[in-house]
Parts: structure tokens; C-alpha cells; sequence
């Protein structure tokens, strides 16, 4: 190789921290915490567990019918949970994880963030959604002067206007900057933005990187602390956590991603909302929040308080008929009985309508297939870890639920 090549790249690796730390690893992975520095989550004295009861679910593939365990044995997951009013109806691991195995949960820790948020706002050690980032970060004052309008709300709602793009596959991007750099403030105080904060919304996980210093400086304690202390140890989860920082010396939490745990204790979190926020009769985070952050919010792509509603689309009539005014799409919607829609022209067409729709379904999802969902309706939760997403794990869950709700009626 041109010793100039060698010499050009050798600089790069030293003078960029979070240069060497991508060409090492190459691309995030579920087993990132076994090489970032973390804030240890120590479960407590006692511990909740879910009630078990062994059940056999099937998924279709293709034109086939399979049992759900030998479907899951083809994919990159790791861990597989179904749990139906506290019982486990399904549970298996692979890939040779055991049920206390902790993983990169990636995104899915924004809504644990989220989760923080409400709970220092209860407390008043957050004063409002309303307040200022500035009041918790000051530093920010000597950046770009939209700083000062940035709101905590904004950051919850992914509508800071900061200039930032998730593209992962780019050593220099801003994400990998933020995932495998050491200093996370050094990077907040550089950034700009695009737009006024609250204009517009655009997923950015900046936003939650942000969101978690807030929490940090404004409970005087490290995420992962925060964490153990409020909801850790006094919902009873079963095994120790961690949650990855940005080096020894910051030690500023990856709010935005790096939250490592299992199956098992991330489902928790799902009953913690599915509960409205009460946990064995102790109220966790306020229900208020937990209705903020669940109810759907159509002016904001289904997306409240770093939590996704479960959305759809819909092209036609029950009849299979394309709908070819905003009528018929609206009679659509109402036959379908969606609570939370709108109808709009499909792209690049001059007669056909879709129907946009939100259920009150709601889930925490990360980049390689870390999903909690909760079905309220029918009490269910489920969690999919994996090394990457590599089917619609969407559609299996629809399915699951239908097969609970036809044992229910006894049609299985």
C-alpha cells in the first residue's frame, strides 16, 4: 500500500476517536456494551416475575403455516416474549442467548429516555416540557442562538430543526460521530439548524442525545442511576442492566440508543404503560405522561413522547375497489372503524385516495429489530430482540394477537 495512503489513514484513526472506534466494530451491534463504557443498573432486593403459561402460536409464510418458534429459528432474533395479562404465553431464545443475556436495545432506549423525562417533571427537578434547553445545558448559549428557543417539548416531539442526518453507513455522519464519539456535549455545542425548533418534525436521534443530558444535569445523577433508582429497583426487574456512556472522563449516557438489557425486564416497561404508569399500586411515572406519550398524535406522524402508535395505510374499499374521491375514503375509514385518520391524494396520482391511520396500539422499536409493543386493548405485550431486522416482525405480531383473541372466543 502508498505509504502516503498508510500515513494519511493513520492520522485519521488517531486524531478521530470515533473514526477508530467504526473501523474496529464496523457496525453497531447488539453486543456494542461489552466494549463502551457504561453506568452498571443493579436490579433490587425483589424481584416481579410474569405468570407462565406454555402456549403454541403458528405464522403463515408465504403460502405455508409454521409453528412460531421454528419461524423465529430462520431469522436474526435473539429473544422472543408473549406476554398476555401477566402471563407468558411465549418465550425462547437463539443465536445461544439465555433469558438474563443483555443487548443493545438501540432506539427502543429513546422511550426509556422519554420515560426519565416524566418522572424529573413529577418530581420538579424538570420544570416543565415548556422549559428551555439552555436552563439545564448552558453551554449551549455560546452555540447557534436557536439554542435559546429549543424546547424540552421540542426535543420529545423530534422537532428541534437541528441539522442532523441518521445516515448510518457513513463513517463521518453525524450519528456515527455521536454513537462511537466520547464527548457528546463537545458535539451538541457545534450543531446548527435547519429550522426554527417546533416547525417541523424529523426523526433525529440527536434530539434524545440531547433529552438524556437534560435528565443527567437536572437530577444531579447519571442516566443509568436515575434509571436504577426509579424504576430498576422499585418495579422489581429481574436482572442487572447497563446503560453505555460516552467514555470514563463525560460519562454523559447514549440516551438516544444504548440501554442494554433483556426480554424479559424491557417488557416491564410495557406493562409499567400499559398501566397507565402504575406499578403493584405505586405510581412509577404520572398518568398523564404515560397518556402523552401513547395517544396518538396525527400532526406528528403517530409519534408522542419518543414513542411510535402502530400506523397503516389503507388503498381500498372492502370490496377491493381503489377509492377514487376523498368521499369514498372517508367512508372507508368509518367502515374500518379508525379512531384516528386522515385521507389524502396517493403521490403521483390524479383519481386514487389512501386513507392515513394510527391504532391505539404503541411500541418502542431500535435500528436492528428491538421492539416492545403493547396492544391495550387486549392487554398483550411483546418484545423481538435480534442482530438485525430482516422480516416484517409487524405482521407476526398481528397475527399472534388474532390467535389470542380466537382462544378467548374459543375458536382455536
Amino acid at each position: 500500500m502508498n505509504k502516503k495512503i498508510v500515513l494519511l489513514l493513520s492520522v485519521i484513526l488517531f486524531t478521530s476517536c470515533h473514526f477508530g472506534r467504526y473501523v474496529t466494530r464496523l457496525n453497531a451491534n447488539i453486543t456494542d456494551h461489552k466494549f463502551f463504557t457504561n453506568t452498571a443498573i443493579a436490579k433490587g432486593e425483589k424481584s416481579f416475575h410474569f405468570q407462565e403459561k406454555p402456549t403454541a402460536f403458528t405464522v403463515n409464510v408465504n403460502e405455508d403455516r409454521m409453528s412460531l418458534d421454528e419461524r423465529l429459528k430462520e431469522t436474526a432474533t435473539v429473544s422472543f416474549l408473549v406476554i398476555h395479562k401477566d402471563t407468558i404465553l411465549f418465550e425462547n431464545y437463539y443465536k445461544g442467548y439465555k433469558e438474563g443475556d443483555i443487548s443493545n436495545i438501540f432506539s427502543a432506549s429513546k422511550s426509556v429516555t422519554s420515560l426519565l423525562v416524566g418522572i424529573a417533571i413529577d418530581e420538579g427537578k424538570i420544570k416543565s416540557v415548556k422549559d428551555p434547553v439552555v436552563n439545564y445545558i448552558p453551554e449551549l448559549k455560546d452555540g447557534d442562538p436557536n439554542f435559546q428557543k429549543l424546547t424540552v417539548e421540542d426535543l420529545l416531539e423530534m422537532r428541534s430543526g437541528l441539522r442532523f442526518k441518521e445516515a448510518y453507513l457513513n463513517p463521518f455522519a453525524h450519528i456515527a460521530r455521536l454513537y462511537y464519539g466520547k464527548n457528546q456535549l463537545k458535539q451538541f455545542k457545534k450543531l446548527k439548524f435547519d429550522y426554527e425548533p417546533g416547525e417541523v418534525h424529523d426523526y433525529q436521534s440527536i434530539s434524545t442525545a440531547i433529552l438524556g443530558m437534560v435528565v443527567e444535569r437536572a437530577t444531579h445523577m447519571e442516566l443509568g442511576k436515575y434509571l436504577e433508582q426509579k424504576v430498576w429497583q422499585p418495579m422489581g426487574m429481574e436482572y442487572d442492566a447497563s446503560w453505555s456512556v460516552d467514555d470514563n472522563k463525560n460519562r454523559s449516557a447514549k440516551g438516544f440508543c444504548c440501554l442494554n438489557t433483556n426480554a424479559r425486564d424491557l417488557a416491564k416497561i410495557g406493562r409499567l404503560y400499559l398501566n397507565n404508569g402504575t406499578w403493584e399500586g405505586q405510581q412509577i411515572v404520572s398518568k398523564e405522561w404515560v397518556l402523552r406519550s401513547k395517544t396518538v398524535n396525527m400532526d406528528n406522524d403517530c409519534y408522542q413522547y419518543q414513542w411510535y402508535t402502530q400506523s397503516g395505510r389503507d388503498y381500498e374499499d372492502k370490496n377491493g375497489n381503489a377509492y377514487t374521491d376523498s368521499l369514498s375514503a372517508v367512508n372507508g375509514a368509518i367502515e374500518n372503524n379508525y379512531k384516528n385518520y386522515y385521507v389524502e391524494r396517493k403521490p403521483k396520482s390524479v383519481n386514487e385516495w389512501r386513507v392515513n391511520y394510527c391504532t391505539d396500539n404503541f411500541y418502542a422499536v431500535g435500528i436492528l429489530g428491538q421492539i416492545l409493543y403493547v396492544n391495550p386493548e387486549n392487554e398483550i405485550i411483546m418484545v423481538r430482540l435480534g442482530e438485525k431486522s430482516d422480516i416484517s416482525y409487524g405482521r407476526i405480531f398481528m397475527q399472534i394477537i388474532d390467535q389470542i383473541e380466537n382462544q378467548k372466543k374459543g375458536l382455536l
